[in-house]
């Protein structure tokens, strides 16, 4: 007789994965429309919450065993409505505004967005990562400190335009007020110059151009102290903590295409068939950043005459070049220190292999732009 043990088996259980909910949000201040699927079932009608009354429902919806991976468009109101989703374990996507209706029916209204929207979702979830353009939500100490740099040059428009209004008065009566006319040092000249009538009429716009310019300096030398790190001659603390805080984390790009396209710096194309055509600079990325690197391109030129982007455009940036090629130059000089810069932020290269001449403190405050002044 053969004995044989017998083998008991205990049955293999696996858990159950969690049904998905897909929802869309068309985010407003005082409501939000909401567009949700069940896993692939048809989209419901979108529905109109209050803030709080959304945040309720999506508790009611992680009760019942729902995994949820939601999505709304970047805006004015900012990450608070993210940061209280992932709080909640839920998972959430801040996507690029864009125009959602794909077949141009040229009908819009919240419902429609949200619908669009969450169709977007369905296929960013099946796999189709090109789906939705997803913004990268800074942390809040990212958030808060390049809201006040942005701050500074909101305050900065502000005076400007304030400064030409006072330009199209005197204009107005014949007169031409020339550069920073409300100074404490130009205005008693110009008050000699100008009849008397005229200087009460440009009285409360002279002060509220010192009271911005005063605001100013005060915001300069707070943003200026957060620069410790040795910098490029001709690179002022002001535009290095401009490129960090919009930047936010240079480790966040993984080569140098994504840094020139969220620089916006790369040419836009258009091209079919044998045809190839490439345009102007596609602006897609960041503007802000943009603009500071075009203003420090100029500054290369002048302070670091061996760097390697200064050497290879060098010809085209002098005065017998053309205005369109020197604008050209600039553009590609500009896009190529933005690499530059993200590299040697990241420790991938050194300024010394770059051509560089770093400076603790710059050599001559009087040659960088207003705004990078102490005084």
């Amino acid at each position: 007789m053969n004995n044989k043990q017998t083998q008991h088996y205990t049955p293999h259980t696996q858990t159950q994965p969690q049904p998905l909910l897909k929802v869309a949000l068309d985010v407003h201040l005082q409501s939000y429309v909401v567009a949700v699927q069940e896993e692939g079932s048809h989209p419901k009608p979108p529905q109109r919450f209050q803030p709080a009354d959304f945040l309720r429902w999506i508790d009611q919806q992680l009760g019942r065993g729902w995994r949820i991976v939601t999505c709304y468009e970047a805006g004015p109101l900012g990450f608070v409505l993210h940061r209280q989703l992932s709080a909640r374990g839920v998972t959430n996507y801040v996507v690029r505004p864009r125009v959602w209706d794909e077949h141009h029916g040229r009908v819009k209204t919240d419902r429609l967005d949200a619908l669009w929207m969450l169709n977007a979702l369905d296929r960013f979830c099946a796999g189709n990562k090109k789906a939705l353009a997803i913004v990268r939500v800074p942390t809040e100490e990212e958030e808060r400190r390049r809201s006040h740099s942005r701050l500074r040059q909101s305050l900065a428009r502000d005076r400007q335009m304030i400064a030409q209004r006072g330009r199209g008065l005197a204009l107005q009566y014949g007169f031409r007020l020339k550069g920073d006319w409300f100074g404490r040092r130009s205005w008693p000249c110009w008050q000699q110059a100008l009849p008397p009538w005229l200087i009460a009429l440009l009285e409360p716009l002279r002060a509220t151009c010192l009271f911005l310019h005063d605001q100013l300096r005060a915001q300069d030398e707070v943003i200026e102290k957060s620069s410790t790190a040795p910098l490029p001659k001709g690179m002022g603390p002001l535009t290095e903590q401009i490129l960090l805080r919009e930047a936010c984390d240079w480790t966040r790009f993984q080569n140098r295409r994504q840094v020139s396209s969220y620089l916006g710096l790369c040419p836009s194309e258009n091209s079919s068939g044998p045809r190839q055509r490439q345009g102007h600079i596609s602006k897609s990325g960041n503007p802000r950043l943009r603009w500071a690197l075009c203003e420090m391109a100029w500054r290369l030129v002048r302070y670091q005459p061996d760097y390697r982007g200064v050497k290879k455009w060098h010809q085209h940036l002098g005065p017998p070049a053309p205005s369109g090629k020197k604008k050209m130059a600039l553009v590609a000089l500009a896009r190529t220190f933005g690499v530059d810069w993200w590299r040697i932020c990241t420790g991938q290269t050194t300024p010394e292999k770059l051509g560089l001449v770093m400076t603790t403190q710059p050599a001559n405050r009087r040659h960088l732009r207003p705004e990078e002044r102490n005084s």
